[in-house]
C-alpha cells in the first residue's frame, strides 16, 4: 500500500481505532519527499521568516493562517511553526489546499504552509511571496527562498510517501520490495517524472530506517498536536 506523512499525523492523533499504523503495517521503503513553503500574500508586511515572527508577537491573534484542513501536513507544519517561535496565529481551515491558495491570494488570509506542487506555480507567476521552505535543506524549484531552518533552529516538515505492507508480509519480501524501490530512486528517468510533479526523489532507505523516520514523524507530531489542542474530525 502507499503510506505518506498523513498516516504518521492520523497515528499521532490517536484515534480510538483497532488499526495501528505502526503496529500493523510493515515499512519497505520511502518514495518522494515534499517540501512545504511558508508563503503570503505579497501586501504582507513581512518579507523575511524573522520579519514575521516580530510583526506576529507586535500583533498576536490578528495572522490569519489557512490550511488545506485540520490534522493535514499544511496545518501541523503552521502549528510546529507557532510551537517553536511562541506566536499566535489563527487556524483557517479549508477542504483542499485550492480553496485555501485561493483566499490567500485574493488576501482573505495572511500565511498558508503549502505543499510546493500548488505552492510554487503562485510564487512563480507573482500571486504569493515564499519566505521559506520547510525541509532542511533548500530546494531546486525556489533555490532562492532560504529554509526556516535558518532562523528557527531546528524546524523541519515536510510531506512524504512510501510503501507499506500487512505486518505479516515475509522480510524476505519486503527486503526484495525494498531493494528494487530503492534501485528506482537513483533511476534517472523517475526522478525526472518526480520532479514533473514538484516531488523529489527519496533517500533510499532500509526497511528498519524508513520504520524508524516513521517512528520519529509520529512522536514529533504528538508533540505538536498536544500543543495545539488538535482532536480528532
Amino acid at each position: 500500500m502507499l503510506v505518506n506523512a498523513q498516516n504518521t499525523i492520523n497515528a499521532a492523533l490517536g484515534q480510538n481505532t483497532k488499526f495501528e499504523f505502526l503496529r500493523d503495517i510493515a515499512p519497505v521503503a520511502p518514495l518522494t519527499r515534499v517540501a512545504l513553503v511558508m508563503e503570503v500574500h505579497p501586501s504582507f508586511p513581512a518579507k523575511t521568516v524573522p520579519e514575521f515572527i516580530a510583526y506576529a508577537k507586535a500583533n498576536p491573534g490578528k495572522i490569519n493562517m489557512a490550511s488545506a484542513g485540520i490534522g493535514g501536513p499544511q496545518h501541523v507544519a503552521g502549528e510546529l511553526f507557532k510551537f517553536m517561535t511562541g506566536i499566535d496565529m489563527l487556524h483557517v481551515p479549508y477542504r483542499g489546499s485550492t480553496p485555501a491558495v485561493t483566499d490567500l491570494v485574493a488576501g482573505r488570509v495572511h500565511v498558508m504552509f503549502d505543499v510546493t506542487p500548488t505552492a510554487v506555480p503562485q510564487i512563480q507567476a507573482g500571486n504569493l511571496r515564499a519566505l521559506a521552505v520547510t525541509t532542511a535543506n533548500r530546494i531546486a524549484r525556489l533555490p532562492d527562498v532560504p529554509t526556516i531552518g535558518e532562523f528557527v533552529k531546528g524546524y523541519e516538515a515536510s510531506a512524504w510517501t512510501g510503501i507499506g505492507a500487512p505486518k505479516s508480509t515475509p522480510p524476505a519480501v519486503i527486503e526484495t520490495l525494498n531493494k528494487q524501490i530503492n534501485a528506482g530512486l537513483v533511476d534517472a528517468t523517475i526522478k525526472q517524472r518526480f520532479d514533473a510533479i514538484a516531488a523529489d526523489a527519496a533517500q533510499p532507505l532500509t526497511p528498519s530506517q524508513f520504520g524508524q523516520m516513521m517512528a520519529e514523524d509520529v512522536e514529533k507530531w504528538s508533540k505538536v498536536i498536544k500543543f495545539a489542542g488538535i482532536k480528532p474530525g
